[in-house]
């Protein structure tokens, strides 16, 4: 879970999930150990996986391994496998495909305070549905990144998008090659506005085209992201997870 942390990346005056593996990491090692992962995540969001790749001395027992290394940890934090991979296999590189989800609940629920976004409003799903296969015939995504963002490129190739009703919760699962910041929560609020009938299909179209971020939704919170998988080549299948 990300609720306190201020997402992956080491930051100087801010907790960290990278700063804090690789305290427990270089302690229970001692050395000095680096994390490169796949990518970042922002505050509060969570990630039910994240690849990670470091160098580090032999290992005798991984499993042993392991077991200490969530012993130190939070308890919102797990290492659930370790992997010799090939010295120049990287974690963020050689990634070709990263799904997400959002959560949302229809109902008030305690136990998803801080794990989904409730919101009690009807929601037209099936208009939602045909917003979001929409995105799978476009490449900029301009419109969804946060402003000021240091890009080379806002194209990226969107190969999964769509709404399904999972148990109690709303989920929307989105998979592409690469995002851009804060492009998920960015497509979530444009999709849920299409739910809510403030704006139509072709509204969506104009939105993507226009490349305009003050034109799309607003970002919904952090607590209902997911990272969800990463997927690599058949040759790091071991990354898989």
């Amino acid at each position: 879970m990300g609720t306190a942390y201020h997402g992956w990346q080491s930051q100087p005056n801010a907790i960290t999930v990278q700063h804090l593996m690789e305290e427990v990491f270089s302690t229970l090692l001692r050395e000095k150990v680096t994390l490169v992962a796949a990518g970042r995540t922002d505050t509060g969001v969570h990630a039910r996986q994240m690849i990670a790749h470091c160098d580090l001395s032999e290992i005798e027992n991984e499993t042993e391994l392991i077991q200490r290394l969530n012993a130190f940890l939070p308890e919102d934090i797990a290492i659930n496998d370790i992997h010799l991979v090939p010295p120049d296999a990287h974690a963020r590189f050689d990634a070709i495909e990263r799904t997400y989800e959002y959560w949302v609940v229809r109902n008030k629920n305690p136990f998803y305070t801080d794990a989904a976004w409730y919101r009690h409003e009807s929601l037209d799903i099936p208009s939602m549905n045909m917003a979001a296969a929409l995105l799978m015939e476009y490449r900029d995504f301009k419109c969804f990144s946060k402003t000021g963002t240091d890009v080379k490129t806002n194209r990226c190739h969107i190969t999964n998008a769509v709404w399904e009703e999972v148990e109690e919760r709303l989920v929307f699962s989105i998979s592409a090659d690469r995002f851009l910041r804060n492009m998920v929560r960015a497509i979530v609020g444009t999709l849920l506005e299409v739910g809510q009938k403030r704006i139509g299909i072709e509204d969506v179209k104009t939105i993507i085209k226009s490349g305009d971020r003050a034109l799309a939704g607003a970002s919904v919170p952090a607590k209902g992201l997911y990272l969800t998988r990463i997927t690599y080549p058949e040759n790091l299948q071991l990354l898989h997870g």
